[in-house]
């Protein structure tokens, strides 16, 4: 790991502009969202997002959801219906991964073979400003080793990579998050199914 940033409000606005930089050159982010502790990196770099699942230890069997800045971005990566988009349109920004028709030039490696995309705005300013700053599609995976369980408590997450062969190249440390599950997956594809409660 290299570096442990702390994030305030007062130093929210450098802590955006550090860690955009850093997704940029392709490391990979332990980052605070508005469910739990997030891994986060490019979801266009296929490198990074390779580096991800090796931190995580986590076979390619298994979709990443993306997170996004808007609408507008959600309709570039997936296929969107007038009924989907007023639905999305009150549960975003939230809690809620919708798992959509999938279009668009993502890399491969983030479906496992699946030709849907689970795509979420989340409600938290840190990464809805990280999101506007760097304009791109970011992953959205929580911050932990597969088979352990994701966290709101930073010390937790800190421990979980700490002595692995691969670890995240920043975490950036909002201290302790509300408790919090992870979010709501839901399959707009046939309708309304709750994947993930």
């Amino acid at each position: 790991m290299d570096s442990i940033l702390r994030v305030a409000p007062k130093n929210l606005k450098k802590i955006v502009e550090i860690t955009a930089k850093a997704i940029k050159q392709g490391k990979v982010v332990v980052c605070p969202t508005d469910t739990l502790y997030g891994l986060i990196t490019d979801a266009r770099d296929q490198k990074a997002v390779k580096k991800l699942l090796k931190i995580k230890k986590r076979q390619n069997s298994k979709p990443i959801p993306i997170f996004i800045k808007n609408i507008k971005t959600a309709k570039k990566f997936a296929k969107i219906n007038k009924g989907q988009e007023e639905f999305l349109r009150k549960v975003w920004p939230g809690k809620v991964t919708a798992v959509l028709e999938r279009k668009g030039q993502l890399p491969k490696i983030l479906f496992s073979q699946k030709k849907t995309i689970g795509l979420r705005i989340p409600n938290y300013k840190l990464i809805n400003e990280l999101l506007k700053k760097i304009n791109c599609p970011l992953t959205g995976t929580s911050a932990n080793i597969s088979n352990l369980p994701p966290s709101t408590k930073i010390e937790e997450v800190i421990k979980q990579f700490k002595n692995q062969k691969y670890q995240p190249d920043l975490i950036i440390n909002a201290g302790d998050l509300k408790p919090s599950r992870p979010s709501l997956v839901i399959d707009l594809i046939q309708g309304f199914k709750i994947l993930r409660q």
